[in-house]
């Protein structure tokens, strides 16, 4: 009897990328001023620090609902900026989500780069490290969901800015 080979299931990430109508410069710095984050990604509080070896740090307020797996959203995500090159690439790394109930998930990469595409700048956010677990895979779902809405907040902020 012959068995079917099934491939190994990948492991869940989140990478999407976006044109943006504005300097690189300006776009990435929106990751850091703690304004701009409250705008485009609804945060409660941050510390980010844009230099090697820099706290990155985003709170968001707990969720009045529960997901099934993941329990309220909201909380921490929080990291170590590993590279920063102004207008050009932020890299975290032994990043974590720490949600307001339950055990945190980490650790991750978070990588966000930006490079010109013609006359606008091209926004790439790559966020990777997880298990195959089922609490993994629901946590990239509603994080896809999150990061590309928040990105569309992000071009509109920069764009009229």
């Amino acid at each position: 009897m012959v068995q079917a080979h099934t491939p190994p299931a990948s492991a869940p990430e989140f990478d999407h990328s976006l044109l943006i109508n504005a300097a690189p410069t300006r776009v990435l710095a929106a990751f850091f001023d703690p304004h701009a984050l409250a705008v485009w990604w609804q945060a409660a509080r941050s510390v980010t620090t844009p230099k090697p070896l820099g706290v990155y740090a985003v709170e968001w307020a707990p969720t009045a609902e529960a997901d099934d797996l993941l329990g309220r959203l909201g909380g921490t995500f929080y990291g170590i900026v590993m590279e920063y090159r102004s207008g050009r690439e932020l890299f975290i790394a032994d990043a974590y989500w720490v949600p307001p109930d339950g055990d945190a998930l980490g650790p991750m990469a978070l990588n966000v780069t930006c490079a010109m595409d013609g006359p606008a700048c091209r926004l790439r956010v790559h966020q990777s490290g997880s298990e195959d677990t089922p609490r993994w895979h629901r946590y990239y779902s509603v994080i896809g969901a999150g990061w590309r809405s928040s990105l569309v907040a992000l071009k509109q902020l920069v764009e009229h800015a």
